[in-house]
Formats: C-alpha cells, structure tokens, sequence
C-alpha cells in the first residue's frame, strides 16, 4: 500500500518542478471557472426566447421621396400589397424591429393621481396595427388583440389601446390583471394607453439592456417618408419575396427605395455577434489551459521517470508491481491537483467577486470551480497514466546497474 509521507518527501526533494505545476494548477483552476462560468451565462443569454416566430419573421425599410404622395393612403395600399402575395401570412409597419439593436423605447407612469403616481419599466414601443400579434407570432394569454378599427392615426388621440409583455404586466401591476389598466407615456395623464391585452413574451432591440422583456405594442399608425415593415411568411419564401416586393410596390409607386431585407434571424445573429465572440474566445482559452496543463504535467513525469528509472528498478526488485508504480505517480498528480484545486477555487470565488463588482457579471457559482478541478483531475490523469505505465515496464534487472 502506497504510503502518502514518502510521497510528499520526493516532491519536496525536487520542489521547482511540482511548485511549477502547482502554480499552473493554481491559475488554471481560477481562470477556467470564470470563463466557464462566462461562457455559460453569454450562451444562456443568446438562447433566450424573444417570443417571436424568428424563422417566419423579416423587415425592410422603405423610403418615398415624392412629396406629392399621401402616405397614409400609400401605406394602407402598400399593407394590402404585401398582404395579398403568396406566401405572406400577415404584415405591419412598425416603429422597430425585435433584436435589431435600435428603436424606440419610452418610461411610462402608472397612477389616477399624483397621490398614487407611480413609474413602470423603460420599455420598447412597437407602433403597429390589428396585424402586429400575428405578424411577430407572439402568444396572447390574456385580454385580446386589437382590431381594425381601433388602430388611430396619432397618439395625441384619446382612446389609445395597447397590448404589453407579461414581464410588463408583471412589474407595472404584480397584485393584479393589467387588462383595463392605463399606462401613460411619460407624465401622469398625457397619452394614455388602455392596455387590451397580454402577450406571453416580447423582447426589445437592445439585448444587453436589463428591460429587454419589457414590450408595449401600441394601436397607432406609423406614417412617415421613411417606414419600417414586418412580414411573417412561410418558411422558404424569403428569397421570393425579397424580389417580388419591391417589384409590386414600385409598380404601384416607383418614386421610393426599398431595401435592407433582414430576417430576424439575421437581426439574431448580428446583435449576439460580441457574446458569440466571446464565448468562442473563451473556450479557446479553456480548450488551451487545458492542454498546457496536461502537457506540463506529462513533462513533469516524464522527466521524473528518467531522473527515477534507477529507484523505479529498485521498487520493482523488492516487490513492488506495475500497478504499485502507476498508484505512485497518480498519487503525486492528485496531491499536486488537490492542493492546487483547493487554492486555485479560493482564487477564483475572488476572482468572481472582482468580475461582479467592475463588470457587472453574476456572482459565481461554487459548482464552476468545483467542476474545474474534476475536469482537471480527469485530463491530468489521462495525461500521467501514459507514461506511468511506461515506467510501470521498467525491468527490475535496472536497479542493479551503476550509474
């Protein structure tokens, strides 16, 4: 049986090598289980649901420079349009686009009275008409849609519906159902907003924003030269339709361009491109780490078993076996690990403090390091099982050699 003091000596005989390694450990363990921890949270953040059928879903701008125009008659005509081409199952205009990374966003009061005036969340405001719930795809789960008639050409009008995000509701009135509620934008009795209805979710532009859920679709026309649409069409259509488009609407109207046809999933890619990098970053970083670890300490044995090849002998003359030579290495590996894994934890649980306070990061969990040193102990003890064993063949005839 393989007696841990013996052990502990040989490696503070020779201390540069293992106080190396330990120190590689060390550094290894913290800076692994903060990019892990990282990594986890930027790809938990790029896989949340925006709420919207992303797949069926892209925008174009247009813009019409004929002053001659009117261009609330154009963009009801333009609409139908769009509407009655194959393959489109419904379209809008609209102030902004989920996930694009710009639009318009608003802080809204809640309150009969100054007494009772309260704020509710900065929240992106999408213009749009009865099309827009079925448009985005998104789930109603309580009160219902807006109709066509309820769609008014300003928002100085009085009579205003609106249909807001659950996590909206949730905030502005958590007591109670906000149908029937009114939300005014900006200050308390300008621009009222009766809410009408509750979508299950709908994010905003800005992703990296802590109101990305908050969302209030509101029953106004958008008109101006310069107009964004949304279309949701069946799988497969989008090349076509990024042609026929503006086929169809310039020869109703040639004097306007139109461009910058982006699906959502697109608008997706994009506005998650700096946490993709990061996260493919980070586990290059990880994968590295890793490898120059298990390589050190692959040095580190190797070497020991040169420098030993006379004392390994020795052992397997006087009984030991090839097992027993294996259980020796491995045992120096863990020891190194455990003390490098308990330090390296330490380190990065305050490592994880300073990430949370200057970069606004959540506080790390103990599972990241804890996991960290497993991951470690398993690579480094692939990386010491190769050459043990090859120590492990040794022929005790070398302890008889001089040296």
């Amino acid at each position: 049986m393989l007696q841990i003091k013996p052990i502990l000596s040989m490696l503070l005989r020779s201390k540069s090598s293992p106080l190396l390694l330990l120190l590689q450990i060390i550094l290894s363990v913290a800076i692994v289980a903060n990019a892990s921890f990282i990594i986890h949270e930027r790809l938990a953040l790029m896989d949340r649901d925006s709420g919207v059928v992303e797949q069926e879903v892209f925008d174009f701008t247009m813009y019409s420079f004929d002053p001659s125009v009117d261009l609330v008659q154009q963009q009801h005509k333009d609409l139908q349009l769009i509407r009655d081409l194959p393959g489109v199952k419904s379209a809008t205009f609209s102030s902004m686009t989920p996930l694009s990374g710009g639009g318009w966003s608003s802080s809204f009061t809640i309150g009969t009275s100054e007494e009772d005036e309260r704020s509710a969340p900065n929240s992106a405001m999408y213009y749009g008409d009865e099309q827009m719930v079925d448009t985005l795809g998104v789930k109603l789960i309580e009160g219902r849609n807006l109709r066509p008639e309820e769609i008014l050409p300003t928002f100085t009008d009085s009579g205003v519906k609106g249909i807001v995000s659950k996590a909206f509701a949730d905030q502005a009135f958590p007591d109670e159902s906000a149908v029937g509620k009114v939300i005014y934008n900006g200050n308390l009795g300008e621009e009222a907003i009766e809410i009408i209805g509750v979508v299950e979710r709908l994010q905003g532009a800005w992703v990296n924003s802590d109101n990305l859920e908050y969302s209030v679709i509101i029953g106004v026309e958008l008109t101006n030269a310069f107009m964004r649409y949304l279309v949701r069409a069946e799988e497969g259509t989008f090349t076509r339709l990024k042609e026929q488009i503006p086929e169809v609407l310039h020869k109703d109207q040639k004097n306007r361009v139109i461009q910058n046809f982006t699906t959502l999933t697109e608008h997706r890619t994009s506005v998650y491109r700096d946490h993709e990098l990061m996260a493919s970053v980070l586990s290059l970083m990880v994968v590295l780490l890793l490898l120059i670890t298990s390589l050190g300490l692959t040095g580190m044995v190797m070497f020991n078993i040169e420098r030993r090849t006379k004392q390994i002998g020795t052992r397997r003359a006087l009984g030991a076996t090839k097992r027993d030579v294996v259980s020796l290495f491995l045992v120096e590996n863990y020891i190194i690990c455990l003390v490098g894994g308990v330090v390296g934890g330490l380190l990065a649980i305050a490592l994880g403090q300073q990430l949370m306070q200057h970069y606004d990061l959540p506080q790390l969990e103990w599972q990241y390091p804890l996991a960290t040193i497993v991951g470690l102990v398993i690579v480094t003890t692939l990386a010491v099982i190769f050459p043990a064993t090859k120590a492990a063949k040794i022929s005790p005839a070398i302890a008889t050699r001089s040296v």
